[in-house]
C-alpha cells in the first residue's frame, strides 16, 4: 500500500534515469512509485542518499518524466515470493511471474538483501557436487557451499555448459538468474530445462537484454535471497546459475556514471569488488541446514583476464572454469577447494589418476609443439601425442557425459590404451586394483 504521508514533489534532477528529490525518513534500497502529471506510474529504487537529497533508479526510465511528478516512498525494501510454489516457476528480474502460471499473491514474501550469514554457522566445505562434465568431476571438483565463475569470451558456449551442470548436477534446487539475455538464450535455457526433466527442481529468474537496466541489479539478489531460504528452511542442497557477471557489472558502470560518480579503473565504479563479493559470499555451507553453492558466467571483454571484473572476481571466488576452444581448458581451470573431497569423498584412486593424465597432456602438448617444429620424436612422444587425442575427445568436449566413477575407469582405460603399467608412475596397489588387464599400447583406440 502507498503511504500517503511520504509523498515528496520537491525534484532536483533528472540525469538518465536517476531522479533526484529532497526527502527526509528514507532509507538506502527503499522502494517508491514515481507518479508522472500525466498519472503514468513508476517504480523506483533509492540507490544513493546525501543529506536531504535522495536519488532514485526509475525501472522504466525517465524518458516523459517531468519535474513536476510525485514520489510515494512505500517505507520498505525490495522483497521476493518465497515458498515451495516457486518451484517451476519463472520471473523476471524484480519478482514478477512471467510464465503465465498461477498467482503468488497470498504466499510469503520475505525481503532481499541484508547481512551475509553469521560465520559461526559457516562449516568446512567437504560435499562434492557431481555434474557428470569429467573436466569438472576428475579435475577441478565443485564443492558444495563454493563460489566459482567460468571465465569465457563471447562466442564460447558458456550458456550451453552452464545449462548442461544444471540438468546433471546432483542438487536438490536450481536457482537459475540470466543477467541481461537476449531472447534466444532465455529460449535455451528454458526449453533445455523443460526437455531434460529439470524443470521440476527449477526456479528461474530472468532479466533480458530489453529489460529495465535496474532490474538487471536486483536479479542476483533475489535469486540468491530465495536460495538461502531454502537451504536455510528447508535443509536443501541449492546450485545457483548466474550468466552473465559482466553484464551485471557493466550496469553498476551504467548507473555510477548516470549518478555523476568518478570512475576507477576502465570506468568500473571503485566498490566493483564490494558489490561482487557481497553477492559472491552468500555461497555457504549452513551448519545444520544446507547449502547455496554458486556457479557463474564471467564473460572476459578482448580474453583478457585482467579486465576489471575477472580480475576482481579472481579475488573473491575458489577458482575459477576457464572455457577455452569450446573446452574446458584443464591449465586454465583451477578449483581450490578440491582436496576437500579427492580421496575422502571421492574413490581413493582419484589423486593420482588427475595428476597422472594432466601430467601426461602436458606431455603431449610439448610433444605437439616439437612436431610442428620438424623435430624427431621418440616412441614416448608418439605414445604422449596418441594420448593427447583420446583425452581431448573422451574428457575436454563440454558434450560429454559421465558419472565420476565411470570417468575413472575410463581415465584407466585411456592410459592403458597408450602406456604400461610402469610407465605411469603410481602406486603398486592402484595399479594392480584398477589397470584394465585386457588393455595394451598397441590395442586400438
Amino acid at each position: 500500500m502507498i503511504r500517503r504521508l511520504l509523498r515528496y514533489t520537491r525534484v532536483v534532477s533528472i540525469v538518465g534515469d536517476i531522479l533526484t528529490i529532497r526527502a527526509t525518513d528514507v532509507g538506502l534500497g527503499d522502494l517508491a512509485i514515481v507518479e508522472n502529471f500525466d498519472g503514468q506510474k513508476s517504480m523506483a529504487q533509492v540507490v544513493e542518499i546525501y543529506k536531504d537529497q535522495v536519488s532514485l533508479q526509475v525501472f522504466t526510465g525517465s524518458k516523459g518524466l517531468s519535474t513536476d511528478a510525485k514520489v510515494y516512498f512505500l517505507g520498505r525494501s525490495v522483497q521476493v515470493t518465497y515458498s515451495p510454489n516457486i518451484v517451476g516457476r519463472i520471473f523476471d528480474g524484480v519478482g514478477r511471474a512471467i510464465d503465465g502460471g498461477p498467482r503468488l499473491g497470498d504466499d510469503r514474501r520475505v525481503e532481499v538483501g541484508g547481512p551475509s550469514v553469521n560465520p559461526t554457522l559457516r562449516i568446512v566445505p567437504k560435499n562434492l557436487i557431481e555434474t557428470k562434465v569429467p573436466m569438472i568431476d576428475v579435475f577441478n571438483c565443485l564443492v558444495e557451499s563454493q563460489k566459482i565463475p567460468i571465465f569465457s569470451i563471447a562466442g564460447e558456449p558458456y550458456n550451453k555448459l552452464l545449462a548442461r551442470i544444471g540438468i546433471q548436477a546432483d542438487a536438490e534446487v536450481i536457482v537459475f538468474c540470466g543477467l541481461g539475455l537476449i531472447f534466444d538464450d532465455y529460449h535455451f535455457f528454458r526449453s533445455t530445462f523443460e526437455n531434460e526433466g529439470a524443470f521440476a527442481k527449477t526456479i528461474m529468474f530472468v532479466n533480458q537484454a530489453s529489460d529495465p537496466i535496474v532490474e538487471r541489479l536486483l536479479a542476483p539478489d533475489l535469486a540468491l535471497k530465495v536460495a538461502e531460504r531454502f537451504a536455510v528452511e528447508e535443509n536443501k542442497r541449492v546450485l545457483v546459475l548466474m550468466t552473465d557477471m559482466t553484464a551485471y557489472a557493466d550496469a553498476l558502470k551504467e548507473i555510477g556514471v548516470a549518478m555523476e560518480r568518478v570512475p576507477s579503473n576502465r570506468g568500473y565504479m571503485g566498490d566493483l569488488y564490494s558489490q561482487l563479493a557481497v553477492r559472491y559470499e552468500r555461497a555457504c555451507d549452513y551448519k545444520g541446514a544446507g547449502s547455496v553453492t554458486l556457479l557463474t558466467v564471467t564473460t572476459m571483454p578482448g580474453n583478457d583476464v585482467t579486465h576489471p571484473v575477472p580480475d576482481n572476481t579472481g579475488y573473491i571466488t575458489e577458482g575459477q572454469f576457464y572455457l577455452h576452444g569450446g573446452m574446458i581448458d584443464p591449465f586454465g581451470s583451477l578449483s581450490r577447494l578440491k582436496q576437500q573431497v579427492i580421496g575422502s569423498v571421492t574413490r581413493e584412486d582419484h589423486s593420482q589418476v588427475m595428476n597422472t593424465m594432466i601430467r601426461f597432456y602436458s606431455g603431449a602438448k610439448d610433444a605437439e609443439k616439437k612436431q610442428q617444429m620438424a623435430f624427431d620424436l621418440s616412441p614416448m612422444d608418439h605414445k604422449l601425442l596418441k594420448f593427447g587425442e583420446l583425452f581431448k575427445s573422451r574428457f575436454m568436449s563440454i558434450d560429454v557425459a559421465l558419472p565420476l566413477n565411470d570417468a575413472l575407469d575410463l581415465c584407466w582405460q585411456t592410459m592403458a590404451e597408450c602406456f604400461e603399467p610402469k610407465e605411469l608412475l603410481m602406486r603398486d596397489h592402484l595399479l594392480e586394483k584398477y589397470f584394465p588387464k585386457n588393455s595394451s599400447p598397441n590395442s586400438a583406440s
